[in-house]
């Protein structure tokens, strides 16, 4: 099953990867920068692929924001407190946002379709867009291209000691969902303080 699924990323990886970009992403860049070091893709059309994808993903949530505000605001009823947050972002940071979206766990989605349901301009985000996922993209395919031998090997030996493995990578998700939890409650406590 292993060996299939490296001779699909051998025969399909930018295709691969333009759609893993496109819906996730640092996963798929990880093993874009691993497959680079082995020599089965290139450096540079990695990166514009995963850039595209990454652009691709951000205008589709943009655009769902903009067509479609009454909707996303009757169904992600849950989401709004991200909602609010991603609002507050884009008064305080404005463009910057968009650059720093990418890397806001629990938020790349909604801040896209936040500045969808606002009146900002859909070609200063696309352009904006565009050069941030090619630098998102070299920020992590970059140290995975260099790194391949040692993630390779991190790889090998979580294989065969999975039991170590699952605990530390778990701790280590929980630990970053805590954080963006965290800076979520900070960011809502500032906001009712100035309204009050």
């Amino acid at each position: 099953m292993e060996d299939l699924f490296i001779a699909g990323l051998k025969e399909y990886g930018y295709i691969i990867l333009f759609f893993w970009s496109i819906v996730e992403g640092e996963m798929g860049l990880v093993m874009a920068g691993i497959m680079i070091h082995i020599g089965n893709m290139q450096y540079f059309m990695s990166i514009f692929v995963a850039g595209l994808g990454g652009f691709a993903g951000d205008q589709i949530y943009f655009y769902i924001g903009r067509f479609n505000k009454g909707r996303i605001k009757r169904k992600l009823n849950k989401q709004r407190r991200q909602f609010a947050i991603a609002y507050m972002l884009l008064k305080r940071y404005g463009w910057l946002i968009i650059f720093m979206q990418r890397y806001l766990y629990g938020l790349r989605t909604i801040i896209p379709m936040s500045i969808g349901i606002t009146q900002y301009s859909a070609k200063k985000f696309a352009l904006i867009n565009l050069i941030s996922a090619w630098i998102w993209a070299t920020i992590v395919i970059t140290p995975a291209y260099f790194y391949g031998a040692e993630i390779l090997s991190l790889l090998a030996y979580a294989k065969q000691h999975w039991y170590f493995a699952l605990p530390i990578a778990g701790g280590f998700l929980y630990g970053v969902h805590a954080y963006f939890r965290k800076l979520e409650r900070h960011f809502l406590k500032k906001r009712k303080n100035r309204l009050s």
